[in-house]
C-alpha cells in the first residue's frame, strides 16, 4: 500500500497490467516477425517499387524491409577491370574468397532481418581485398576490412588459420622442450540448450565448470598445458544446441606410469560432473595423440580439430527461413562476449613469449600463414566485390605504376 495526497493506492493491480502487457508485447512482436516472413513469401517481383523508389537495382526486399547494399562498388569501372579475381595457393588450389563473401552475405541479410545493429558490418566485411604481389601470382593480403562477428564465415576462416598457424608453432616449440611429454585430446559436453538464454548460461557455467576441473590436483599434477577451444551445433532433428569443448593437452609421461597419475576415461567424467555440479553422468571423450606419423601426424590432427569454426554455417543457412532467423538469434545470445579460444601452462607462457596476437579478436589480416610469405613485392593488386555479379573482380592500378607516378 502506498499513499498519495492522503489516500490509499493499492500498487498490486498496476503490477499485474505490467506483466500482462510484456507479455503482449513480446506476443505482438513475434507475430510481426513471422507476417514479415510470409510477406516475403508473396513478394517475388519488385521492378516497379525499385523505380519508384529510386532503389540501387541490387537492392532486396525481404521480410517487409529493404536489405540495402553498397552502390560504390557496383559496376564502377573506375575502380574495376572485367577480369575475375581469383586467388591461388602454391600448391595451385584457390582460396575460397568469393564463397565466404557469399555465405557471409546471407548471414547479413538474417542479421537485418533480426534489426541487429552490426549488421552493416559484416555486409562491408572483405569488400575490397588488397594484396602485396610479387610478380609471379604469388599474393599476400595487406589490408582488408574484417567484422569480427562470431557467425561470419569470412571472419571464421581467417580465425581458423590462425589458430592453427599460431598452435603449430607453440606445440612445435613445446615437443622441443619437452620431448618426453605425452598428448591427449579431450571432448567435453553437456546436455543440449534449447534457447540462446540457456546456451548463453551453459556456456558460462561450462567456463567455470573447466576452471574448476583443472585445478583439481588429480588433474593438475601431471599438466604441463592445454588449448581449449568452444564449438555450437544445431541438431537437425530437434533444433537444440549442442555446445561442447574439444581440449588438446600435454602432460607429463609420469601420467601414464600408475593408477595414481593416470585417469581414465569413466574418472575423466565424474571428474567433469563434480566441476560442473550436474546432476547426470555427461558425455567425456578421451585420446592419446602422436607427434609423429607417416602422413599427417596424429598431434596437427586434433590442432585442425581444435581450430575448427565455433559454429557452422551450414547450421543456420538452410531452406527453411524461420529457422534460420531463430538459430541466428539464439546463436547471437549465446556466444555474446564468450572467449571461444583459451591458452593455459606452458602453451599459454609460449604464446605471449612469442608475442603471438589474440586469435579472436586481433588482426585477421597477418594471420601467420607460411605459405603466404612472398619475396620482394613487385605488384599492389587491389580485389573489389561486384554486388551485381557476385564474385571478386581485379582493380586496375599496380603498385609499381603508381610509385612511378608519385615520384613524378
Amino acid at each position: 500500500m502506498n499513499r498519495c495526497r492522503g489516500k490509499s493506492i493499492d500498487i498490486k493491480p498496476f503490477s499485474a497490467f505490467r506483466c500482462v502487457f510484456k507479455r503482449l508485447k513480446k506476443k505482438y512482436k513475434k507475430k510481426a516477425l513471422c507476417d514479415r516472413v510470409e510477406l516475403s513469401r508473396n513478394n517475388t517481383s519488385h521492378g516497379a517499387l525499385f523505380a519508384s523508389k529510386n532503389l540501387h537495382p541490387k537492392t532486396q526486399i525481404r521480410e517487409g524491409v529493404y536489405l540495402m547494399y553498397p552502390k560504390d562498388n557496383t559496376d564502377n569501372h573506375d575502380k574495376s577491370t572485367e577480369e575475375i579475381f581469383i586467388d591461388h595457393q602454391r600448391n595451385g588450389k584457390a582460396r575460397p574468397w568469393r564463397e565466404k563473401k557469399i555465405t557471409t552475405i546471407s548471414y547479413y541479410e538474417l542479421l537485418h532481418l533480426l534489426e541487429f545493429k552490426k549488421s552493416s558490418r559484416v555486409r562491408d566485411c572483405g569488400s575490397v581485398l588488397e594484396f602485396n604481389s610479387d610478380g609471379e601470382n604469388h599474393l599476400k593480403l595487406a589490408k582488408a576490412y574484417f567484422c569480427k562477428s562470431p557467425l561470419c564465415s569470412m571472419c571464421n576462416w581467417r580465425r581458423a588459420m590462425k589458430h592453427s598457424s599460431q598452435t603449430k608453432q607453440i606445440v612445435a616449440e613445446v615437443v622441443k622442450r619437452k620431448p618426453k611429454a605425452r598428448w591427449l585430446f579431450l571432448t567435453l559436453t553437456v546436455r543440449n540448450a534449447v534457447d540462446g538464454d540457456t546456451l548463453d548460461q551453459s556456456l558460462r557455467d561450462m567456463s567455470l565448470g573447466f576452471n574448476r576441473l583443472f585445478k583439481y590436483k588429480k588433474v593438475s599434477k601431471n599438466l604441463v598445458g592445454f588449448m581449449r577451444a568452444t564449438e555450437v551445433t544445431v541438431n537437425k532433428k530437434d533444433g537444440t544446441y549442442n555446445q561442447h569443448m574439444h581440449v588438446l593437452m600435454c602432460v607429463e609421461s609420469s601420467y601414464f606410469k600408475n593408477t595414481d597419475n593416470y585417469i581414465s576415461a569413466k574418472q575423466w567424467r565424474e571428474l567433469w560432473q563434480k566441476a560442473m555440479k550436474l546432476n547426470y553422468s555427461p558425455v567425456v571423450h578421451v585420446q592419446t595423440v602422436k607427434a609423429k606419423n607417416k602422413k599427417k601426424s596424429d598431434l596437427h590432427s586434433a590442432i585442425d580439430e581444435t581450430a575448427k569454426y565455433p559454429v557452422k554455417a551450414s547450421d543456420y543457412l538452410t531452406d527453411d527461413q524461420e529457422h534460420n532467423l531463430i538459430v541466428v538469434k539464439d546463436l547471437e545470445k549465446g556466444l555474446h562476449r564468450k572467449r571461444r579460444i583459451a591458452y593455459g601452462g606452458l602453451l599459454k607462457e609460449l604464446h605471449r613469449e612469442f608475442n603471438l596476437d589474440d586469435p579472436e579478436d586481433g588482426d585477421l589480416v597477418k594471420i601467420g600463414d607460411e605459405e603466404e610469405e612472398i619475396g620482394e613485392e613487385a605488384y599492389r593488386v587491389v580485389a573489389y566485390w561486384n554486388w551485381q555479379r557476385e564474385n571478386y573482380y581485379l582493380g586496375s592500378q599496380n603498385k609499381k605504376d603508381s610509385d612511378e607516378k608519385g615520384g613524378k
